[in-house]
């Protein structure tokens, strides 16, 4: 169909040297050397080729590396992707260009041929700094790797974000909150609060299940992640989004651009395209439609989409909806009343127990477009 241009740019590599327990995303783990590697690689290239010359590059903004573990494939395939990608669209300083890696392939070889090529955010995957929660989790880094790899990206990023996760088995408020500090005292200027999640056909869930480990408590979880500004907002940090945490202009713009609706273009397997107009929006992941929307769901999905970010939305957004979705005010001003919204300086931003109730605030305003 005929669609507006995309602004952001996913890129799925979908490999890794060890598959942690809890993970459910498309990746699996394959030798370093595989040729299946340079394969998928090529591939890539030869479709940011064919993307480029239908011109759906020319007004990207954000671009996105991830996987799996982008930072496995090694730095000659990286550098030949980027090389390709730098060649194919305008990758301007201006384009944030962000790339996911784990702590133990984070070399400060690779470091400095992704920054020469254009990356310029940095996302690790560190999820804790506590030796025993790593082991718990999976992971094949210890703590003193993952904050090596920090320093490390810090000698050439200014833009370097961890994730963190909360929930795990094992895990303390004290410990989370600790995590959190070492994440502060580090330098990164953007922190991911994860959640953990038992996801079906995972190890995690045959380990719960068979009661080798426990299930998560989601009050202590709530509990960690409403704790969480307490070391950040000391240090900087604003909450933009509800698991998200930047100083001020490290925000990221590739998620914010998947809150938005704004449309975007993702290449690789598993990767998910959402293309739009002003009447419809379609989201298809590997050649299979997902999503097919109409102009009502496309607004109750943008209102809905809109309150997971701090500043929720504005009057003239919603009042624009409410011409599309009549009930959209009525909706929203229960919502106020029932204490998951809450209606400050022109706008209707959600509340930690609107949060906190996510599925609850988040349905009621789905619901305004079956």
């Amino acid at each position: 169909m005929p669609h507006d241009p995309y602004k952001a740019l996913y890129i799925h590599l979908p490999f890794c040297k060890h598959r942690c327990a809890y993970c459910d995303f498309t990746t699996r783990a394959i030798a370093p050397d595989s040729v299946e590697i340079d394969e998928y690689i090529d591939n890539l290239i030869l479709e940011l080729r064919r993307k480029a010359n239908e011109g759906e590059l020319a007004e990207i903004e954000t671009v996105y590396l991830g996987g799996g573990t982008p930072s496995f494939v090694g730095q000659a395939r990286l550098s030949k992707l980027l090389y390709a990608l730098g060649v194919f669209m305008n990758l301007t300083p201006e384009v944030e260009c962000s790339m996911e890696a784990n702590p133990d392939s984070l070399t400060p070889e690779l470091i400095r041929d992704i920054y020469a090529l254009g990356v310029n955010r940095l996302s690790i995957g560190v999820q804790s700094f506590d030796d025993g929660l790593l082991e718990t989790l999976d992971r094949i880094h210890d703590s003193a790797r993952a904050k090596q790899a920090v320093l490390d990206a810090r000698e050439r990023f200014e833009n370097v974000s961890v994730d963190l996760m909360c929930g795990v088995p094992g895990q303390t408020p004290e410990m989370f909150e600790a995590d959190v500090q070492t994440a502060v005292d580090l330098g990164v200027t953007h922190v991911s609060v994860y959640p953990l999640t038992i996801e079906d056909h995972t190890p995690f869930r045959r380990m719960v299940d068979s009661g080798e480990i426990d299930d998560v408590d989601q009050d202590k979880e709530a509990l960690m992640m409403s704790m969480a500004p307490n070391v950040l907002t000391p240090a900087g940090f604003h909450r933009y989004e509800v698991a998200s945490y930047a100083r001020e202009g490290f925000e990221c713009k590739h998620n914010i651009a998947y809150w938005t609706g704004v449309p975007y273009l993702g290449l690789g397997i598993s990767a998910v395209t959402m293309t739009q107009n002003d009447a419809r929006r379609m989201r298809v992941q590997d050649g299979e439609v997902q999503d097919d929307l109409d102009r009502k769901q496309m607004c109750a999905e943008d209102l809905m989409m809109k309150m997971r970010m701090t500043r929720g939305v504005s009057d003239d957004e919603l009042f624009a909806a409410a011409v599309v979705i009549p009930g959209a005010l009525d909706v929203f001003n229960s919502l106020v009343r029932d204490k998951l919204v809450k209606r400050e300086d022109g706008r209707w931003k959600p509340t930690f127990g609107g949060w906190l109730l996510g599925n609850e605030l988040y349905g009621r305003i789905y619901e305004l477009a079956p």
